[in-house]
């Protein structure tokens, strides 16, 4: 089969993507990454796109899918292409995982075909006492392959009868190396990770599957994301090899830590973006404090539009270290904006507060 190629891509476009699980409120981790793609799009005149990545059905609901629709937009991040607008070029769409079940589906019917992906039949119990195994000798726990070499006519009599099964990926042994945009080479051995599930079956695909079969069919140039889906990177490469994909550009930001450098959490302020809403802070102020989660332009400036922040966005000037949540500079940023209000404005804004406070009465 001939290599696919990004056929439509003229030098220098960009497409970057924001891809949320809708498990929960959108919080300061997910909008501080929305908003650096947000910026790299529009620095580099590209398309920004919002994806729900919806497959964990058990988990997911459409309550989380509006507050994060919501707090993007009252940010101001707005989205080229997303779930509520459609592309251009219609083959885009949908923007819903869960509306993209058959396409996965056509990818995981070609892996199995051509011998990269296959059926396994270990049971949660054996999978278990492999790793615990594994665990006891000092051991990397790795799938041990065991159905690796099933033949075709096993496979067929175990699917027959009903047996539950996942799919696997075969990881060959080689060494992945890719260039991250912020972090400089990284390298990988294959040959630590084992065989990996990629879907329990043809319509339930999994995150690392489903994120390549997407970003290649919506041609995403760059990938910027959260480091702890670095792991993730050299999975996502192997399958794209093996489907004969492009890989895009990879940007990892870096974690956002807690003042005394511990991972950040709600005693920290690691709340839903729209809490923030609620406890009077404008998006101006939320905004500008998200761009400086781990992003400095050089010089004293602190306070930057949304326009300035495009203007003199890079992921050159993204740092590898922890960027420290500083809820203190949040306030100092909140008061500034505040203080560019006008008194009718301020009293607009102000009006929600004091009658749910049962200060005013509503009219």
């Amino acid at each position: 089969m001939e290599p696919e190629e990004f056929k439509f891509r003229k030098p220098g476009e960009v497409r970057t993507r924001f891809a949320p699980a809708p498990t929960g409120l959108l919080h300061i981790g997910g909008g501080r990454t929305c908003l650096f793609n947000y910026l790299f799009a529009k620095k580099n005149e590209g398309v920004f796109i919002l994806r729900i990545e919806d497959t964990d059905i058990e988990r997911s609901g459409p309550e989380y899918e509006k507050d994060i629709m919501e707090s993007l937009k009252w940010l101001g991040i707005e989205w080229d292409e997303g779930p509520d607008v459609g592309s251009a070029t219609p083959d885009y769409g949908p923007y819903r995982q869960s509306e993209r079940l058959n396409i996965y589906a056509k990818y995981l019917e070609r892996l199995l075909a051509e011998d990269k992906a296959y059926y396994c039949f270990c049971s949660e119990e054996e999978l278990e006492a492999q790793r615990q195994y594994q665990l006891s000798i000092g051991e990397a726990p790795r799938y041990s392959g065991k159905c690796a070499n099933l033949s075709k006519e096993e496979v067929q009599r175990l699917r027959g009868a009903g047996e539950s099964a996942v799919i696997r990926f075969r990881v060959p042994s080689k060494k992945i190396e890719f260039n991250d945009l912020i972090r400089g080479k990284l390298e990988f051995e294959t040959s630590l990770m084992g065989d990996i599930v990629i879907a329990r079956d043809l319509t339930a695909p999994l995150y690392n599957f489903a994120c390549v079969v997407d970003d290649f069919e919506m041609k995403i140039s760059q990938v910027i994301r959260a480091e702890e889906h670095i792991s993730n990177t050299p999975k996502q490469i192997l399958i794209q090899e093996a489907l004969n994909f492009p890989s895009p550009q990879y940007a990892h930001l870096p974690m956002i830590l807690a003042p005394d450098r511990t991972k950040l959490s709600k005693r920290h302020g690691a709340v839903g973006i729209s809490e923030f809403k609620k406890e009077g802070y404008l998006p101006e102020a939320l905004v500008n404090f998200m761009a400086f989660l781990g992003w400095n332009p050089g010089g004293e400036r602190e306070i930057y539009s949304m326009p300035s922040l495009i203007k003199e966005f890079s992921l050159e000037r993204v740092q590898k270290g922890g960027a420290i949540f500083n809820i203190k500079r949040l306030d100092f940023l909140n008061s500034f904006y505040i203080r560019q209000r006008s008194v009718e404005k301020l009293t607009e804004l102000c009006l929600p507060y004091l009658i749910e406070a049962e200060l005013i009465e509503k009219i």
